[in-house]
């Protein structure tokens, strides 16, 4: 299946969460302070760019996580907001590439680039399904 066809460069989506205890550092395990946890930065971050492709996407098919390099700039305490924009930076077949980016009020706190694959939904789950057979 062609996606050239529909998808293109610049697509792009931004999402908005606001940091609580449960998206804390110490909430994830990757730290043990009451601030936006890094893995929960990089999950929005991949969650805004996979909204930014999958209405262009046929029934049936989405895409799923394969890479994430970013840097965590900047800590966020509890209560601020943060939003995520991915942008659609490269098409090359099946994989795409993003251009993401995260922000607090006082702003940049996280930055760099995620690649997606667009899979065939039930296939992959069948697929994926066979590993409990073994």
């Amino acid at each position: 299946m062609n996606f050239g066809e529909s998808l293109y460069t610049g697509l792009s989506a931004e999402l908005t969460i606001t940091v609580t205890g449960e998206n804390s550092a110490s909430a994830w395990g990757s730290g043990n302070l009451p601030v936006f946890a890094t893995p929960a930065m990089i999950a929005l971050m991949e969650s805004a760019s996979a909204a930014a492709v999958q209405d262009k996407l046929p029934p049936g098919y989405s895409t799923v996580g394969a890479e994430v390099k970013v840097r965590h700039l900047s800590a966020t305490p509890q209560g601020m907001e943060v939003r995520a924009r991915g942008e659609l930076t490269e098409i090359n077949g099946r994989r795409l590439s993003f251009k993401v980016e995260a922000w607090d009020d006082a702003g940049k706190i996280g930055e760099g680039s995620h690649e997606r694959f667009i899979i065939e939904n039930q296939p992959f789950l069948k697929k994926t399904g066979e590993k409990l057979k073994k």
